[in-house]
């Protein structure tokens, strides 16, 4: 045990005084850059270091001035819900200009400054690693010009840059996701949905540009969660021939009986040609049953041979082949307008923290770097490597070397379009192969949103895959009762955005009932058998307090024993405490709470946000919590309490929510499949392996398949959650960026890792 801790590695460790940080974003906005911006702020002051706001990006370097500000800890106080950027963002000519990177300097070393946070996209980076280079052969300029003596050049001889990508196409490579992204899926989305609302009642097809002038992640992953029957993006021109093949499409699906298509086009999509594809130029066929047609076309779409697709494009393709009434919506810049998503949000204030503990360890030796995600991983990565990789993409396109830009693209990427190619169209049964295998699925547990993009995709999968497919109703008492049907393609159409369960689902356990749950399963002779829910689980919480003076709410959320919810809620809504079950309190602790709330609220800042999960304590009950509070803070602040209940297993389910189900189970009826073959021997499977029975969830980086038998040891059942918990990490961030003293475990951090360019291609 002595050694593990030696080996421990503390940020208290590390120590900013004496260092000074300034914090820009350039180029376009992005929602989620205030939270990224305040907690460098914050993290910078906790640490001892001074902390300064540069004011427009690389132009208020320049200009310098009130542009570069101190910050303090309350002048970033209630800028985490706030869309864009609040420092402002501006594209600099005279920065690119050798000139106007040595006013930058010279402003930089008049403060001190010597460590910078960028966050912005690809150019604003590249900017920045240029001017870390040139900072030598600047300063040795401004000392030959009179500008600053030889002690100030010595003084601010190195300069640390860290980067963070801010930009809502998801553009850059290296990072799963940038931030930003995560919430113009949701602009994207809530237009999706309203149209959806509104259009049911007409024969219409709807065809949707999105942004991605040179990437189509944004089309591509709203494409995954609304279910459309097409897609155009810059990565993936359609072949010679796409525009009758489409309408093919659009028909054959209205002959089905689907109420609803969808094509979305990428704002510079183009053919394999180079010719446009607009978002005019798409049809559709009112002859059969589906009454709507949505189109969603990238911004960057092209076809095979290198032409834009434009929205335009395809408005008069599906016209003139199909004579449908066609509607065409380009969201524009409401794509980078509204409040940060929790995912973004967390996601910035992560990575906001990992960029001052890369400038508290940088050496004169330390490439510039830039703070990425892969998987539910901040990790550090050399920037110019990223942006090489990221310049490639588009080298590979020009040449029309498509899958390797793809590749380049990287994992998140690739597996979104592998994805989406899997359902994305659906051969006739007697093109489909032949498994006589029959899967079923069933939803266990509480609801949650993205259980029905689950059961579509898996359904959908399945059917591709050759099986026969069953839905059993009301999970395991179903099962028992015979609830079990078979389930077809057009069955699930439109279960992407639908919150719930559309199966049904019952807390029923099934080791009561194990004898009537095998004669259902001789019955229809099941051979597999896929089962989506588990403990209580929910990814969404809908609630925060703002805007309202010297107030402090109380909020209780869902959860069970697991404190998830309300951590990580936490995180995004910048609470200032948080009461979870796997981190015991007593008196002593609420008291310390209650005063460093108290003390807060004699500063400027005027809101106050405590969280606690639902079975945190059973003596301190929510109650107990508001009522003392109340009595504590009378004079100072006043209290309000929130249950929240199951509002929040309420509504549809978020983006994320419906990608997330979708891909994980196409990769479960997939390994399903690969398990039968293996498993099928003279006629009869033989399931008697620990490995046929598996959960598949996310480690660390990767999607991971673990046998059942092997969680009897992981899994606290009492209280049905696991005994180690990768976001309970999360919690020192929380109360970091909330000014509480706090021990931080920053082992993971710290390692500058390479970038993996190519990797090779995986049976799955």
């Amino acid at each position: 045990m002595a050694k593990q801790q030696d080996t421990k590695k503390l940020f208290e460790d590390l120590s900013g005084a004496g260092k000074s940080i300034g914090v820009l974003t350039s180029g376009g906005d992005a929602q989620g850059m205030n939270a990224a911006v305040r907690a460098v702020v914050r993290m910078g002051i906790y640490v001892g270091a001074k902390v300064y706001f540069i004011h427009e990006g690389y132009q208020g370097m320049v200009d310098g001035g009130d542009n570069i500000e101190e910050a303090s800890w309350e002048s970033v106080s209630s800028m985490l819900q706030v869309g864009g950027t609040v420092i402002g963002s501006a594209r600099c000519k005279e920065f690119r200009s050798h000139e106007g990177r040595l006013k930058a300097a010279h402003q930089l070393v008049l403060r001190g400054i010597t460590n910078l946070c960028v966050i912005g996209g690809d150019g604003s980076l590249t900017g920045a690693n240029l001017f870390r280079e040139e900072w030598s052969g600047l300063l040795e300029e401004l000392v030959r010009q009179g500008l600053i003596d030889e002690e100030a050049a010595q003084n601010n001889s190195e300069l640390h840059i860290v980067g963070m990508v801010g930009s809502i196409d998801n553009d850059f490579c290296g990072t799963d996701m940038t931030i930003g992204t995560d919430s113009a899926l949701h602009r994207i989305i809530e237009v999706v949905d309203a149209i959806m609302t509104t259009a049911q009642s007409h024969q219409r097809t709807f065809v949707l540009e999105v942004m991605g002038r040179h990437c189509g992640y944004l089309a591509l992953v709203s494409a995954l969660a609304c279910g459309a029957d097409w897609v155009l993006i810059p990565e993936m021109p359609p072949e010679d021939g796409w525009e009758e093949h489409m309408c093919q499409k659009l028909s054959e699906s209205r002959s089905r009986g689907s109420r609803l298509n969808i094509i979305i086009v990428a704002e510079g999509a183009i053919d394999r040609q180079g010719k446009a594809i607009t978002v005019d130029n798409v049809k559709d066929n009112r002859a059969d049953k589906k009454r709507l047609n949505i189109i969603i076309v990238a911004e960057g779409a092209i076809d095979c041979h290198n032409k834009p697709i434009t929205t335009n494009h395809i408005k008069e393709l599906v016209v003139s082949c199909l004579g449908f009434d066609t509607r065409v919506t380009i969201l524009g810049h409401v794509q980078r307008g509204g409040t940060p998503s929790a995912f973004d949000r967390i996601l910035a204030s992560r990575m906001g923290v990992e960029a001052v503990l890369a400038l508290l360890e940088a050496s004169d030796s330390t490439p510039a770097c830039v703070v990425s995600l892969c998987g539910n991983q901040a990790v550090r990565l050399p920037l110019m490597e990223c942006v090489q990789m990221t310049q490639d993409v588009q080298k590979s396109m020009d040449e029309k070397n498509f899958e390797e830009a793809v590749r380049l693209r990287g994992r998140s990427f690739e597996n979104n379009l592998n994805t989406y190619k899997l359902l994305s169209y659906h051969k006739a049964d007697s093109e489909l192969p032949n498994s006589s295998f029959n899967v079923a699925v069933l939803n266990v547990g509480a609801p949650a949103a993205g259980m029905n993009a689950a059961v579509r995709s898996a359904v959908r999968v399945g059917i591709k895959e050759g099986h026969k497919m069953f839905a059993v109703n009301d999970g395991f008492e179903g099962f028992y009762k015979g609830q079990i049907k078979e389930i077809t393609w057009g069955d699930v159409a439109g279960w992407t955005g639908q919150g719930g369960s559309i199966l049904g689902t019952k807390r029923t356990l099934p080791a009561k009932h194990l004898d009537k749950i095998a004669e259902q399963i001789r019955i229809h002779n099941i051979n597999a058998l896929l089962v989506i829910g588990g403990f209580e689980t929910c990814d969404r919480i809908k609630q925060s307090a703002s805007g309202t003076k010297r107030r402090v709410f109380i909020i209780e959320t869902m959860g069970g024993y697991c404190g998830y919810l309300a951590s990580v809620g936490g995180l995004a809504a910048g609470a200032d405490t948080v009461y979870i079950y796997e981190e015991p309190f007593d008196i002593r602790d609420l008291q310390s709470n209650v005063e460093h709330l108290t003390e807060k609220m004699k500063t400027g800042i005027q809101r106050g946000l405590v969280l606690r999960n639902e079975n945190s304590n059973e003596n301190f009950t929510t109650d107990f919590i508001y009522q003392l509070y109340s009595e504590e803070g009378k004079g100072v602040f006043d209290c309000r309490k929130n249950v929240l209940g199951h509002m929040q297993q309420g509504g549809a389910p978020s983006p994320f929510d419906r990608n997330f189900g979708t891909k994980i189970a196409a990769k479960a009826i997939q390994w399903i499949s690969r398990k039968l073959k293996e498993s099928y021997k003279n006629g009869k499977v033989f399931a008697n392996t620990e490995d046929t029975a598996c959960l598949l969830g996310m480690r660390r980086r990767t999607m991971a398949f673990q046998p059942v038998v092997q969680l009897k040891d992981e899994t606290d059942f009492a209280h049905r959650i696991p005994k180690e918990q990768w976001w309970l990490k999360l919690r020192p961030l929380m109360k970091i960026l909330a000014k509480y003293k706090t021990s931080y475990d920053v082992s993971d951090s710290g390692q500058l890792e390479p970038v993996t360019r190519v990797r090779p291609k995986k049976a799955d």
